[in-house]
């Protein structure tokens, strides 16, 4: 287990003893935008050695991707019990991806040596919004009769130049338009001390998880269930979609990785804007209360060893 995990079972375990623990909101802020900032960077620092063409296709089938899982998780959703519209929204922050639970599969990955390509960051832009954008519109059509029409500028607004994608983006465009030679004076700030900023956000992430306990007690083992199923048979989708791809073993990984996480930043915020009727508070709960930890405990381990074992 990667060190930065223990630090999410220790905010964790401080919330569930009661404890005074607490991160100032200003710092928490700080560090989701530092560390959307610095994956960025990091990408668009690989991004510059790579020939853009060639990265085109592998661009648009990771799009595709994206925008297919809500269609494929809605349905299910809709079987477990879920109305039309909270079964869109969730399938949404499925749909979309964690950043965070990125960062720990790339530092699982490169703690146990895989190959994986450097600029597996521009993964994550590219799949931020188009499931996000999908899961919206199938929460508008499920509320047809009783909404009005879509804000497609409010909607393109939220979701393209909201701070996750703005950020990833735009760190993106920075690091491949400096280069190397370029972000040399920055790197001791936003390279070096990457996973340190990770272990404090996870620490915050742990008590935020465990302050969703309530909420999954009131909604029932019904949701602690979609939460532990969806991760497992989405990463599979992922390891097959990476192996198509030619993808390296780490590589494989990271996608089976990104496509088994639930957005709880992005998500969140632009299905308050788009769908209001959603119930974002059991999307929550099960994205960051269920799935968060299920990966970081058991799915992103067990997402290495399938792309070992399809390598």
């Amino acid at each position: 287990m990667d060190v930065v995990v223990f630090f999410f079972l220790l905010g964790l375990f401080a919330r569930l003893v009661k404890s005074d623990l607490r991160l100032p909101e200003a710092l928490y802020e700080t560090l989701t935008l530092y560390l959307l900032l610095a994956i960025g960077l990091k990408g668009g620092l690989e991004l510059s050695r790579q020939a853009v063409d060639v990265l085109a296709p592998q661009v648009l089938v990771l799009m595709g991707f994206g925008a297919l899982i809500p269609l494929l998780v809605a349905p299910v959703l809709r079987l477990a019990g879920l109305r039309g519209v909270d079964a869109a929204g969730l399938a949404a922050h499925y749909g979309s991806v964690s950043v965070v639970t990125f960062a720990v599969g790339m530092t699982a990955v490169q703690r146990a040596g895989l190959p994986f390509e450097a600029h597996a960051p521009l993964w994550v832009a590219v799949m931020e919004a188009p499931g996000l954008v999908v899961g919206i519109v199938l929460a508008r059509l499920a509320l047809r009769q009783e909404s009005g029409p879509i804000r497609w500028d409010l909607l393109a607004h939220e979701v393209l130049l909201g701070k996750s994608v703005l950020l990833l983006m735009g760190g993106l465009l920075i690091g491949w338009l400096a280069g190397d030679a370029g972000v040399a004076p920055i790197k001791a700030l936003f390279i070096d001390p990457f996973k340190g900023v990770l272990a404090l956000f996870l620490l915050e992430l742990g008590l935020v998880a465990g302050g969703q306990l309530p909420a999954l007690r009131r909604h029932g083992l019904r949701l602690v269930g979609l939460g532990l199923l969806l991760p497992p048979l989405l990463a599979l989708l992922g390891l097959a979609v990476g192996k198509a791809l030619g993808l390296q073993t780490g590589g494989v990984a990271l996608v089976a990785t990104l496509a088994a996480s639930a957005s709880y930043i992005a998500a969140p915020a632009a299905l308050r804007v788009a769908v209001p009727q959603a119930n974002t508070g059991l999307a929550i709960a099960c994205a960051l209360g269920v799935t968060f930890p299920f990966n970081l405990l058991v799915g992103i381990p067990l997402y290495l060893r399938l792309a070992e074992a399809f390598a």
